[in-house]
């Protein structure tokens, strides 16, 4: 079964990290991503820009609304995701603990709804 790993962290606070952190967790994510690659977990994965360059569409009585920013005010900012395919719900959720902000900010796991 396929999951999404939503990424959360809070953009303000990772700005304050010094070069030296930022550039370690680079390299952990490096490494993380290649360990699901090698396992054949990984599926697809990609860093956000940041919620400032984000525009949120929607469409009321026909008309579309364009809104500069993420569609929600959060103390976490969604920064990336990575789809893997895992067995089951509990191989997902160690594979999305694994990923290095999960120490800083949160993992949403999301099944992927797969039609038949």
């Amino acid at each position: 079964m396929q999951y999404l790993l939503l990424i959360y962290q809070n953009e303000v606070e990772y700005a304050k990290i010094d070069p030296a952190t930022s550039q370690k967790m680079m390299e952990e994510y490096g490494a993380f991503t290649q360990s699901i690659i090698q396992s054949g977990n990984f599926k697809a994965g990609d860093r956000l820009r940041p919620t400032t360059t984000a525009t949120t569409v929607r469409v009321r009585d026909g008309k579309t609304l364009t809104t500069d920013g993420p569609f929600a005010e959060t103390r976490e900012q969604l920064g990336g995701y990575y789809l893997i395919d895992a067995p089951d719900l509990d191989a997902a959720l160690a594979i999305a603990a694994r990923i290095p902000s999960a120490r800083l900010g949160s993992i949403e796991v999301r099944p992927i709804w797969v039609y038949d």
